[in-house]
């Protein structure tokens, strides 16, 4: 199980910061449907035999777990604004175009609760995002992969 400090600051984007918050309003708004769906199979009767109440109360259970995290993850955000003068070197924020085999990539470097390699946003504190942040154009990063070293050339960074 993840283990979670709450105590220390949760570095985000602002767009980041903005998604958790609308999550937060969803969920807020999805649960009294679930309270509603969780009194009806109780006045079903007999609640040990009754899979409708075991699998509402179990999301209901989810969603207030879910809803206390997000809750405390935005009070304990620290919202990054990437500045575009500072484009120079990467930081949170950044779009970074690198090159590896012969091939172009970009990858939004981000907070980790925004985190998503499918659409390549990497977080700031995983090996490529710590090996990236600090560095400038031209310069190489290697990183230790599961296939073994990879080399990264930043081509630009916005």
């Amino acid at each position: 199980m993840l283990k979670i400090n709450y105590n220390q600051r949760k570095r985000l984007t602002l767009e980041g910061f903005e998604q958790l918050k609308k999550e937060l309003e969803e969920l807020k708004n999805k649960r009294p449907g679930i309270v509603d769906r969780l009194a009806n199979a109780r006045s079903m009767g007999d609640l040990s035999e009754n899979n409708d109440y075991h699998n509402a109360l179990e999301a209901l259970e989810f969603l207030d777990n879910r809803i206390s995290e997000l809750e405390e993850v935005i009070k304990t955000a620290e919202v990054v604004k990437q500045s575009s003068s500072n484009s120079s070197e990467v930081s949170l924020g950044s779009k970074v175009k690198v090159g590896i085999n012969g091939r172009q990539h970009v990858f939004h470097i981000v907070g980790e609760w925004e985190a998503d390699p499918q659409e390549k946003k990497i977080s700031h504190e995983s090996p490529l995002g710590r090996a990236l942040v600090g560095r400038k154009v031209g310069q190489e990063v290697e990183v230790e992969a599961p296939a073994g070293k990879v080399v990264y050339k930043i081509i630009s960074i916005e």
